[in-house]
């Protein structure tokens, strides 16, 4: 195997367009890794810790800044060299392969331009390095744009003027690390394909609203808009100035009959602003604040029964992504389907039959997350079983994961954290990286339980499950030849208008022996029950 960068001088792509490129490179025979990012600091450290210019003799990285573009490569020699000698062909030509438009002629430079472009756009999507955005985000909002901002590493402090300034204006700036937006029928982002129906959402969650949006679909109703508003939004250095603008947008809307919020807990203050807003609203509103403590909002107290006993008879509270879909549908006429109705005798004897055929060493759960919302839900149900969970985005209350490079007893990853991404395509992309810790945990005794999220959508790889069918039968045979059984368990989330086909992945995961459940919650309900049986086994012997 050997190493190699390659720079391009005074080269923008958009970050989007370059996960993309560089998942599609090391798809190709011979290569076992590819990056392609702008040459930032952070992204330079990044590829140095990755054991690019080991001995610091590479001239071309050294000289390199961030204006310019850096292709590293991984493999055997001649695929890596028949990469760097045709990247133009993936930069520019081969765009079209890389998951671009390729042959559309000159792309605009600017937002002038490509306001002058398409007179009759409404949205500008943004996804430029984080110290660019708020400049080219402004620049939208005065030439008349909503913003869908893409970014990361966005300053707060650039963020509020921005969410100042569009209020002012009458305009939405959605992010910044906005993943997913759906707007006039249009999935933007990490989107799925999903039918146009009654139900509006403002979530700051992005792979929740996808989850949400795939379960309200799957039901046979569909969704008005979904208005992302960035993760950040609901604190109170920001006050929710995108989430109050996006109710206010959906209340306004004759198309939509019943508003669902999806978040992680909001600040203090911003809780009660939040509350009041929603109090006032006069469609039907659901509330779904991902790892909110029974009986409080973060020192709001102010429950659903609470809220019941006000008279506030609109405003229904969810504890999970699919609950809040069910009470979604209900409030449109449409009936909750038994499939997210949570049984948990079921559950439990669903797991004392998976456990039985375990070796007594085998008492670790491990979940490995593509969507960082997935991850923080499942804490959340780990949490209310009275289990401790350790984690790199950890629940408030939950032990953090010392080296998020290694897990350790029982442990959920966010692999969509910056610590794993930068420089990098997303997990929802490239499942390289997951594919890698799949191994790993394999080849841990600890270990009983694998949780897996699959995320389909326009964004997303073009086979998630294939993509990690090496590496499950590499962990299962690990196990297997200790004498044990790895239980691994997982949910899709995704349409069958989804390019990808969620039938078919579903059969090809549970080809490879994968326990699915209909929806995430149900998918981590069933893995603490089983971690709770674990602890128990544990304490008899």
């Amino acid at each position: 195997m050997v190493r190699k960068t390659v720079v391009r001088k005074n080269r923008y792509l958009d970050s989007v367009f370059l996960m993309r490129v560089a998942r599609r490179i090391a798809a190709e025979p011979g290569i076992a890794d590819a990056s392609a990012l702008m040459a930032t600091g952070a992204n330079l450290k990044v590829l140095r810790g990755m054991g690019y210019d080991a001995d610091g003799r590479d001239v071309a990285l050294a000289g390199a800044g961030p204006n310019d573009l850096v292709v590293a490569l991984e493999g055997e020699a001649a695929a890596v060299d028949a990469i760097a000698a045709g990247l133009e062909t993936w930069l520019t030509g081969g765009a079209e392969a890389a998951g671009g438009a390729g042959g559309a002629g000159p792309e605009p430079r600017s937002i002038a331009e490509a306001v002058a472009h398409r007179p009759d756009a409404s949205v500008a999507v943004i996804s430029v390095p984080g110290a660019h955005a708020a400049r080219e985000a402004r620049a939208a909002l005065r030439s008349g744009l909503h913003v869908f901002l893409f970014s990361s590493q966005v300053p707060v402090e650039d963020e509020l003027r921005l969410k100042v300034e569009a209020r002012d204006l009458g305009l939405i700036v959605m992010g910044p690390d906005c993943g997913t937006a759906f707007l006039g029928g249009a999935g933007i982002g990490f989107a799925n394909a999903v039918r146009r129906g009654p139900i509006g959402i403002v979530g700051s969650t992005g792979t929740g609203m996808q989850e949400v949006t795939c379960l309200v679909h799957q039901a046979g109703s569909g969704v008005s808009n979904g208005i992302g508003t960035g993760s950040r939004d609901l604190s109170d250095a920001i006050g929710g100035i995108s989430t109050m603008m996006g109710v206010d947008a959906l209340e306004a809307d004759p198309s939509t009959e019943v508003i669902v919020v999806l978040s992680k807990p909001p600040g203090t203050s911003t809780a009660a602003r939040l509350l009041e807003r929603l109090e006032r609203c006069g469609k039907p509103v659901v509330l779904c604040l991902l790892g909110s403590r029974p009986g409080s909002l973060d020192g709001v107290t102010r429950t659903a029964a609470a809220l019941g006993k006000a008279g506030v008879a609109k405003m229904r509270m969810a504890a999970t992504l699919d609950e809040a879909a069910g009470l979604a549908l209900s409030a449109v006429g449409v009936p909750e389907p038994a499939t997210l109705r949570r049984d948990g005798s079921a559950l439990r004897a669903l797991a004392m039959a998976q456990i039985q055929e375990m070796r007594p060493e085998q008492r670790h759960v491990r979940g490995l997350f593509a969507g960082g919302t997935l991850c923080y839900q499942a804490q959340a149900i780990f949490r209310e079983a009275g289990l401790i969970v350790r984690s790199n985005s950890p629940l408030p209350g939950m032990p953090s994961l010392p080296d998020p490079w290694r897990s350790r007893e029982d442990a959920f990853v966010d692999l969509g954290a910056e610590a794993f991404v930068e420089g990098r395509p997303h997990p929802m992309i490239d499942a390289s990286l997951r594919s890698r810790r799949l191994v790993e945990e394999g080849e841990d005794p600890s270990v009983a339980l694998v949780l897996l999220d699959f995320i389909l959508g326009a964004m997303s790889s073009r086979d998630p499950a294939g993509d990690l069918l090496a590496a499950l039968g590499s962990a299962q045979d690990a196990v297997r030849r200790r004498g044990g059984r790895l239980c691994v368990v997982a949910s899709v989330c995704g349409t069958e208008g989804d390019a990808q086909g969620l039938e078919s992945q579903r059969k090809v995961l549970e080809d490879a022996g994968v326990l699915l459940f209909p929806s995430h919650a149900q998918a981590a309900a069933f893995c603490a029950t089983a971690a709770r049986l674990l602890a128990d086994r544990k304490e008899a012997r």
